[in-house]
This record gives C-alpha cells, structure tokens and sequence, in this order.
C-alpha cells in the first residue's frame, strides 16, 4: 500500500468520458472546474491556469490543469476544490516507493483495451481487414497478419503490425458472453493439475494451458509474429487479452521467452483469472517482470480461481503486478484511480480488500465493452475473403505483411 487514502503512484481518470482536443489534452467539468489532462507543448509556467500539477508518475510532458471557473461558483464548491486539488498533489506529487517500479503507460493500456475489445467482433472478413466498428480510434490503421479461430473450443486471436506503435500486437479473445456465466462457476472447481515444464515445484491448470499449447492458436500466432517481424524488423511483441483470452495471453508470453528465447515482449491482461500457484507466479515474474494485469473494480474473474491464504503454497497464486481500477469520491466529486499494486502478485490492497462479485466490471475496462457483439455462441461471420480450413474445421484467415485491402482483395 503507497500512501494512505489514495495511493502514491495512482493514475488519475475522470470517469466521465472526456472530449479531446485533437491529438492533444483532454479535459472535463467537475462542477465548479475544469480538470485537463494529457500532452501539453507549453510548460506549466507558461500554460497560464489557477493550478498545474506535472506529476512525475505521469511521463515526460504530461500534466494535470486545474482551472476554476470564477462566476456563480458557491463557497462549498471552492472548498471541495481547494481539497480535492490536495489530494491530487499528494498522489500525483510523488514517486512510487518501490524497489521494482513497473513501466505501467495509461494511454498504452488504453489502446491494447481497445485491441483487446476488437477481437470479440464476429464478422471475420471486418476483423482480418480492420474494418470492424471497433477497429479505429487509438487503433486506426492497424494490420493484421494472422487471424486464427480453433472453432472447436470457441477460442479466437490474432497476430498484426500497429504501425504507430512500431510493434507486433498479439491478442487473444476471451469467453463468449453467453457462457461466460457457467464459464465463471467452473472456475471455483478449477484445480492445479498440471506441472509446468522446466519449472519445478510450478504447477497450473490443465485447461488453461491446453488452451494455448495444444490448439491451433500456438501455431498460428508463433507464425503471425514471424511473418510480421520478417517484414518490418525484430520489432517490440506486446501479447494482450481479457478473461480467458488473458489467461491464454500469459502463457503465450511466457511461451515466446522461455521456448523461443524471444527479447523485448510487453504483456497486459485485462481481468484475466488465476493461472498457477506462487511457485509458477514467482518463476513468471522473472522471466516478465514488468507484465501487468488490470483489474477493474469488483470484478469477479481476477478472484477466481479462489486464493486461499491460509494454505499459499497449495493454492492459486496471481503473477505480479496488478494495476487496479477503482473509483473514489468526495461529495459530489468521483474519479477513477489506476492503482500500482505491490509486487506480491496478491496485494491485498488492491482487488483483493474487496468482493468479487461483478460481471459487469468484468465486461467493461477503461469505459471499452470487453464482451461479444453478440450473444450466440461462438458466432462467426466469415464474409467475401478466403480462408484456410485445417480437418478439424479451424479457420485460419493470414496475408503477407504490407499487403493494402484492396491489394488483398485483388489477390483472391
């Protein structure tokens, strides 16, 4: 725990969706002021506002504007201000304390949320060629290389290059809304059974290993990265997904730097369960020490399978470091904070000092719907395109890297 009420390190994000100036800050109304946010060319000093706080957790040219807005604005107003804007310099002020500080960006968990969201789109041939209504704003020109659907167990990702980014985004698609109910009642059952290989002592469970090892998954997204990277250079890996899809994320991180002996590779889950016991999260955390898992409020997925403190060594056990998503108030005034957990993997700080009890946290990160545009199960819709069938019916949408749509189109 860093700091007392709210945390050192806290990210701050109002939870009403701000708009955006261009490509610049952001900003909204709280009552009586302003609170702006983001990339500002001019320093504080010359940015001419009542307050500005340039919070060093907050990255190079990032600062928080507070501008009051002087008529009409009652005492009360003033002075719930004056101490939320305290609060603010008290959590924005000052570094994390901790050995091991994670490289945790907001803006880059925002856009692998929205990666992370397009991958449940079922209409294929508008996921393959980024045309789907979830494929834009952050993610707007992406590329994708390899899309792989394993029909069978209803398991979908897909491998691409994010130019602005410059690297090769991994994504895996989590359970579908329609099962995901009867999904979250087997994970209380889910007991670790398998050892993991060159781990001693590191045990994990069965399905959730087997849902990236022994699928048609693995194959394709280790394909998809060498394409890509054939291409466009040995370029950053960032793996991604939500709910099972970041369960099966994990292990394909772990996969490419244990097995593949692959460098630079970024991993962020968003609302993924627990995977293994403190043995395999403590062996994971050397290999991926700054992976990040975010979790969202009350949701229920992250306390699943259950932690049973009494008995740590014969339980599950989170790999580190959780940033927590959670709102807090004063009076009228609520925000959402993103909180920097410790590096135990089961700070019991963070999600854990509350229930689990939610699906609706578990649906929706960072304001983004995480769940199926529809509710039939395993939907696919696979349009105009061609695609690859293998015997057991896996479909397997790929293309060379740096070939247009309309390039893509001709082809076929």
């Amino acid at each position: 725990m860093y700091g007392s009420q709210i945390r050192f390190g806290a990210h701050l994000t109002p939870i009403i969706d701000p708009w955006r100036v261009g490509p610049g800050p952001s900003r909204t109304n709280f009552g009586g002021f302003v609170l702006r946010w983001g990339r500002f060319r001019r320093s504080c000093a010359e940015f001419g506002q009542d307050f500005c706080l340039p919070p060093p957790n907050f990255g190079g040219g990032f600062a928080l504007v507070l501008a009051p807005r002087l008529q009409g604005m009652e005492p009360r107003r003033w002075l719930a201000a004056a101490v939320l804007m305290c609060l603010l310099v008290h959590c924005c002020g000052r570094e994390l304390k901790t050995k091991h500080a994670p490289i945790y960006d907001p803006a880059l968990a925002r856009t692998l949320a929205e990666y992370t969201s397009a991958v449940y789109t079922a209409d294929l041939t508008q996921l393959f060629t980024w045309t789907c209504e979830r494929c834009g704003d952050l993610t707007e020109g992406f590329e994708v290389i390899e899309l792989i659907v394993d029909v069978k167990n209803c398991l979908q990702g897909y491998v691409g290059f994010a130019k602005g980014m410059n690297a090769v985004i991994v994504v895996f698609r989590g359970t579908q809304e329609n099962s995901i109910q009867n999904w979250i009642e087997d994970l209380f059952w889910k007991q670790l059974d398998l050892d993991y290989p060159v781990m001693p002592e590191a045990k994990v469970h069965s399905g959730f290993y087997s849902a990236y090892h022994n699928t048609t998954l693995r194959d394709g997204v280790v394909r998809g990265i060498q394409k890509t990277r054939g291409v466009y250079g040995n370029i950053p890996i960032m793996v991604t997904g939500h709910s099972m899809g970041g369960a099966m994320a994990s292990f394909c991180a772990l996969d490419l730097v244990v097995n593949f002996g692959l460098k630079d590779v970024t991993l962020m889950t968003f609302g993924q369960p627990r995977i293994g016991n403190a043995v395999f999260a403590s062996n994971f955390k050397g290999h991926l020490p700054n992976a990040i898992r975010v979790t969202n409020a009350h949701d229920i997925v992250p306390h699943l399978p259950p932690y049973y403190r009494y008995f740590p060594q014969k339980t599950y056990h989170h790999f580190p470091r959780e940033v927590w998503i959670h709102n807090v108030g004063l009076g009228t005034f609520e925000y959402s904070i993103e909180e920097i957990c410790d590096d135990s993997g089961e700070d019991p700080t963070c999600s854990r000092s509350v229930s689990g009890n939610s699906v609706q946290d578990h649906i929706h990160y960072l304001g983004i719907s995480m769940h199926a545009e529809s509710l039939a199960h395993c939907r696919i819709v696979t349009g105009t395109l061609q695609y690859k069938m293998d015997p057991a019916g896996n479909i397997v949408f790929s293309k060379q890297p740096g070939l247009s749509v309309d390039e893509l189109h001709s082809a076929q």
